[in-house]
């Protein structure tokens, strides 16, 4: 009997395998079949683990935000280049002041390697007066 190549995700350790596994054979350029059919598994085992663990959490975009900030030891001056946007537009966005664009969004969720659905959800913005 063939031992199955994949399995779903049970943890952290084997999402961050999947995802990288996934950068690198959406990276590879390659078109055959074989491939084309190993992304399309891989997304769906990590939109399901994304799913289950990020829906679960009552964060809204921007705790969310911050925590994967902390987790990766990143500060707001990290996120301008990441996101190559202002210093201002990032500090507006962490303290509630601005919304997340479409493109900062897809931005995230590709470098955190989450689905971009954890990011684009209404939060409250304060007002500015």
């Amino acid at each position: 009997m063939e031992t199955l190549q994949y399995k779903l995700i049970t943890n952290k350790t084997q999402y961050a395998a999947y995802c990288n596994k996934l950068e690198a054979l959406v990276c590879s350029g390659a078109k055959d079949r074989n491939t084309k059919d190993e992304i399309a598994l891989l997304t769906l085992l990590i939109d399901t683990w994304d799913a289950a663990h990020l829906a679960a959490t009552d964060l809204d975009p921007v705790e969310l935000l911050h925590s994967f900030m902390k987790e990766h030891g990143l500060k707001a001056k990290d996120l301008v280049e990441i996101l190559d946007i202002s210093k201002g537009y990032v500090s507006d966005i962490l303290h509630y002041k601005k919304g997340l664009s479409k493109e900062v969004i897809r931005k995230l969720a590709e470098y955190f390697k989450v689905s971009q659905e954890a990011f684009n959800r209404p939060y409250p913005l304060v007002g500015l007066n």
